[in-house]
């Protein structure tokens, strides 16, 4: 156990991100992320890496897209309109098969809507962020703790499978600040990036880094190598965690800074006989939907609590294959819902059984 540092969640982020051999940052500032880019323009250059202002958003990806292409460990962060702008370049970079960070530190939409804290975004970066078929794997921390964690994980992630990894924050985990133990990572066997433009030194064939495939069954080959290694993370990489789900009848799935909020109301609710439980997925994509289908098989139903409309709602109905009823609680416009709203939810739901 190393020694804390009270940190705000966008600066945890970005110290674990040069902590973990990231020399290169391209962002342009957005609230509620633009601590991140500040703590790397003042840090980075002095621990021999580089931190640039791109001129937009786009301009930004497709900097990250270069920097990978040669090989390095970059990191790009925005907010979810910043986001939208970079979708173009990240479906390029999925399509080229290049590793790399993004971060999305969410705030309310649709449009510049507001800065306050969101989880609107959870469509567009588990279903829809770029053209194509493609994945990437989405992490969702709850703590600035975690933040930090995922961070190095995170960059592992991206190189083992060639992927991006995003990390899909909101402004209430970015702005807010917790002690942070930056401990010693025992980083996961890289494999060596002999696809990398490093220069042949006359040494091998030139490498090319592409997206464009013209000929149609070689394209489908590609892509059908790429979903045998997506296959791969939906069995080796899913991460979740539980909290009071053995005896639990109502179980409350949430993601984030919501999942904390719940984890509240449900030991609140647990002190009044409530049997509440909380799943809480770590990984949004790949999805745990393998355990959430057990865990059907125990629980009369499940509240699904978000900041949004309802998005992650209909994968818990996937994954459960609507065998229990689920329902859904959710705020929006940048409000973050309170214990006592979700315990008043529970005390609904307790009163209607098993339906």
């Amino acid at each position: 156990m190393g020694r804390k540092l009270l940190m705000k969640g966008n600066e945890a982020l970005a110290e674990a991100a040069i902590q973990a051999g990231c020399k290169l940052f391209f962002g342009y500032p957005i609230t509620p992320q633009t601590e991140l880019s500040e703590y790397m323009a003042k840090h980075m250059p002095k621990r021999g890496g580089l931190s640039l202002q791109a001129e937009s958003e786009i301009a930004a990806i497709n900097m990250v897209l270069g920097a990978s292409a040669a090989g390095a460990r970059v990191i790009t962060s925005s907010s979810s309109p910043g986001i939208s702008l970079k979708s173009e370049g990240i479906s390029y970079i999925v399509g080229s098969d290049l590793p790399c960070v993004i971060v999305n530190v969410q705030r309310a939409g649709p449009g510049l809507g507001g800065i306050q804290p969101s989880q609107a975004d959870y469509f567009q970066a588990t279903k829809a962020l770029g053209h194509g078929d493609m994945h990437f794997i989405v992490l969702a921390p709850a703590s600035v703790q975690e933040i930090a964690t995922l961070t190095g994980e995170a960059f592992d992630l991206a190189d083992i499978y060639r992927m991006p990894v995003m990390i899909l924050a909101d402004g209430a985990l970015g702005q807010m600040m917790e002690p942070v133990d930056f401990e010693e990572k025992k980083h996961r066997k890289i494999p060596e990036k002999t696809w990398a433009c490093t220069g042949t030194k006359g040494g091998r064939p030139h490498n090319i880094v592409n997206s464009l495939i013209i000929e149609p069954n070689e394209l489908e080959s590609v892509l059908e190598e790429r979903y045998k290694r997506y296959a791969e993370i939906e069995e080796k990489e899913v991460m979740y965690e539980e909290f009071m789900t053995d005896d639990a009848e109502i179980i409350v799935t949430a993601f984030g800074i919501t999942a904390r909020i719940a984890r509240t109301a449900v030991t609140a609710a647990r002190e009044k006989g409530i049997k509440a439980g909380l799943f809480r997925p770590i990984t949004l994509w790949p999805f745990p939907s393998k355990r959430l289908r057990e865990l059907a098989d125990k629980a009369d139903r499940f509240l699904c609590v978000e900041m949004n409309k309802g998005q992650m709602v209909y994968d818990i109905k996937l994954a459960t294959e609507c065998r229990k009823p689920v329902d859904f609680y959710g705020r929006t416009g940048g409000i973050v819902p309170e214990p006592a709203e979700i315990l008043g939810e529970l005390e609904k739901l307790a009163g209607k059984g098993k339906e």
